[in-house]
Formats: structure tokens, C-alpha cells, sequence
């Protein structure tokens, strides 16, 4: 259900960002030891970290992508909140 999930999040953002001309590039991010983020836009010259999740579990960015980018934000998009995130 976790990957119908992301994609579902992913599809819809993309249309939002379409429907509304906001520019941005995409992409996913990983690290070797297997710590990921689902979807990672820049725009506004800044990082923006989204982590799709189905179930409801707590959900901490990895300490990779704050040390890494330290301006950055981090989001988790789950049923409970996407509904801004993808209108």
C-alpha cells in the first residue's frame, strides 16, 4: 500500500505544481545505507523534503539530510494532511 501511496502523492503534487505554474525540480534522495526521502523539490532556491506516508508512524528526517543541507525543510504527507499538499 506504502508505494500506491507515494505514487498517488507524487501524481497529484506533480498536477498541483502544473495546474498552478510552480516550478520546481524534482528529485528522490538516498543515502548508501539505505535512508531516503520520497520526494525532494527545489525551488525557491531552497530544499523542500516530503516523506510519504500511508500509516501513521513518527517520521524523523534523517540525520544525513540535516546535516547535509541544514536549510531544508522536512514534511511528512500522510493521509491525515495531503489534502493541501496536493490541491
Amino acid at each position: 500500500m506504502g508505494g500506491l501511496w507515494e505514487n498517488f502523492v507524487f501524481m497529484e503534487r506533480l498536477k498541483k505544481r502544473t495546474y498552478r505554474n510552480i516550478p520546481a525540480n524534482i528529485y528522490f534522495w538516498r543515502t548508501w545505507d539505505k535512508k531516503e526521502i520520497d520526494l525532494v523539490e527545489e525551488r525557491e532556491g531552497r530544499l523542500f523534503g516530503y516523506e510519504c506516508k500511508w500509516m501513521k508512524k513518527k517520521s524523523i528526517p534523517p540525520k544525513d539530510w540535516i546535516n547535509g543541507y541544514p536549510n531544508a525543510s522536512y514534511e511528512v504527507i500522510s493521509k491525515d494532511n495531503y489534502v493541501s499538499f496536493v490541491t
